[in-house]
């Protein structure tokens, strides 16, 4: 199931390739946060409908109520979607770049298997890389003091 999560998420980040954006358009909004040269390799796509996979093993496997989960951004590798409602709100756009940084850390397979094991484990609201995603967008949002996102992420893995 993990291959077949994998190849979807491939073929909707190629499909979407000539629409998305660089987080580079962010830089100032991030400044201190995350580096330029990690924001030039993130990418978004502003859209009507949240693209999720909805193969019958996930449904099986308890992740039903994800999948069907109203969210107004996702994130697969190094490409997340937003929805139009949701594009000028930046506290969104930071907390999907700390699910890019942790899609970077552990591999797609990893990151895949990890998510999808702490649904199952602890819920959508308890999964431990929705908290940490949460709580930076948080102290962004707080107006906290910058620091390295991406060294955290890879310290706090």
């Amino acid at each position: 199931m993990i291959e077949k999560i994998e190849e979807w998420v491939h073929q909707v980040n190629s499909s979407h390739r000539d629409v998305r954006r660089s987080c580079s358009v962010l830089a100032d909004h991030f400044n201190g946060f995350y580096s330029p040269n990690f924001l030039k390799t993130a990418f978004f796509v502003v859209t009507d409908e949240i693209p999720k996979p909805d193969f019958s093993g996930l449904r099986e496997a308890g992740l039903g109520d994800f999948i069907d989960m109203e969210v107004g951004g996702i994130t697969y590798n190094d490409t997340y979607y937003v929805k139009k409602k949701a594009a000028n709100e930046f506290r969104l756009h930071f907390h999907e770049l700390v699910h890019v940084l942790q899609w970077r850390e552990l591999a797609p397979q990893g990151f895949i298997e990890r998510y999808i094991r702490e649904i199952q484990d602890f819920g959508y609201d308890n999964a431990p890389l929705e908290k940490m995603a949460y709580a930076l967008d948080g102290h962004y949002q707080s107006k906290g003091r910058p620091f390295s996102v991406e060294q955290f992420v890879r310290e706090n893995l």
